[in-house]
């Protein structure tokens, strides 16, 4: 155990002795916000029906649309609250939140302004908010795809950018959704409005997406189960920081998982997140994150922490405050209840986590 003892009213000496001491562990991928459930959907996939067949019966992305526009921000505020406060209880400490279960100028600003809500007053971890009103095209555009993507670009992307409402700028990049084409023509007008680009890529086949994201520079390309040799080393020589989702693969019963022995052997750095969402990973733990990158994408452990921490902090343009323990940064630790950094991975389906620091607060400390 730690004993905490005070010296003076403004510093506290807290001694971590026989515990793995690391960085507050950083997700760089979540839709965090969001109403309901979709449990129906789990049920549905356990029996065999595939992502895009339940997202065809009206399942999907599209079922969390509908539930998110009944919902009010209060009651979305407040369940999002209890969702940070799990991540926190897990280890992470910084966030990035994305929307894109609103489609609408209306209610793609709700969700940003409750991101910002969270952002403002959440004491225990810092919230990062990406727009990603490219999530899908509404029902209500069916047939009309231009018009939608012209909606994105006229009217969401100034508004948002004028209210100051989010920090990057996302695309799903996929057949059923949006083209290489409208995605560039997307990001590239984020971009011009101060939001930085990021990009669902390469989720379900070669969509093209981690073309993209190398053309525009993103800061990030997401899940990429499909991406390239080729693809690979342009995104290096471009600055992009490739974001795994392990969990997801994991989470629908696929057996594609993102190539990550091949970008980490060409020098892409790798991050991991959750992409915690009710329909693909219903998920708040980093930790069982490692756990399937160690697993399934045969990262080793040391691999997994770093793409946890100062990996996933440069996936969220913050890799000089954040994701490493060094002077000038923010004092994000986490103390673990294991002797060797090893067992946050191979301990799996506990929390590890005894406590966890903040700014240089404490901001979770387990009971003992």
């Amino acid at each position: 155990m730690f004993r905490q003892v005070k010296k003076d009213v403004k510093t506290r000496i807290v001694d971590a002795k026989g515990r793995v001491v690391t960085p507050g562990l950083v997700d760089p991928h979540t839709h965090l916000v969001f109403a309901g459930n979709r449990v129906n959907e789990f049920e549905m996939r356990v029996t065999g029906k595939s992502y895009q067949q339940i997202a065809e019966a009206g399942g999907g992305i599209k079922s969390s649309v509908k539930a998110l526009k009944k919902a009010g921000k209060k009651e979305l505020v407040e369940s999002s609250w209890k969702k940070l406060d799990r991540m926190v209880e897990f280890g992470t400490t910084t966030v990035e939140i994305k929307s894109g279960y609103g489609l609408t100028l209306k209610d793609e600003i709700k969700t940003l302004e409750v991101v910002k809500e969270l952002r403002r007053r959440y004491p225990k971890a810092s919230v990062v908010p990406t727009f990603l009103g490219a999530h899908a095209v509404p029902v209500e555009f069916k047939g009309k795809r231009k018009e939608y993507v012209k909606l994105i670009c006229q009217k969401m992307i100034p508004e948002v950018a004028k209210k100051r409402l989010a920090e990057f700028c996302d695309v799903f990049c996929e057949e059923g959704y949006f083209t290489p084409a409208e995605s560039k023509q997307i990001l590239e007008t984020g971009k011009k409005f101060g939001l930085k680009p990021k990009i669902h890529a390469d989720e379900f086949a070669g969509s093209g997406g981690s073309e993209v994201a190398a053309a525009v520079k993103a800061v990030s390309a997401d899940h990429l189960m499909f991406a390239t040799v080729t693809n690979i080393e342009k995104m290096k020589r471009a600055g992009v920081v490739a974001v795994l989702l392990p969990g997801t693969s994991f989470f629908v019963g696929s057996k594609k998982y993102a190539p990550a022995r091949l970008m980490i052997e060409k020098g892409l750095p790798v991050a991991l997140a959750t992409d915690f969402n009710p329909g693909s990973n219903m998920t708040e733990s980093m930790q069982i994150t490692m756990t399937i990158a160690c697993l399934q994408l045969k990262m080793t452990p040391a691999e997994a922490l770093v793409a946890s921490t100062i990996n996933a902090a440069y996936a969220l343009d913050r890799g000089k405050q954040i994701g490493s323990i060094e002077p000038d940064k923010k004092g994000d630790l986490v103390f673990w209840e294991v002797e060797d950094y090893r067992e946050i991975a191979y301990h799996y389906g506990v929390n590890l986590v005894e406590t966890v620091i903040k700014d240089g607060d404490i901001v979770f400390q387990r009971k003992v």
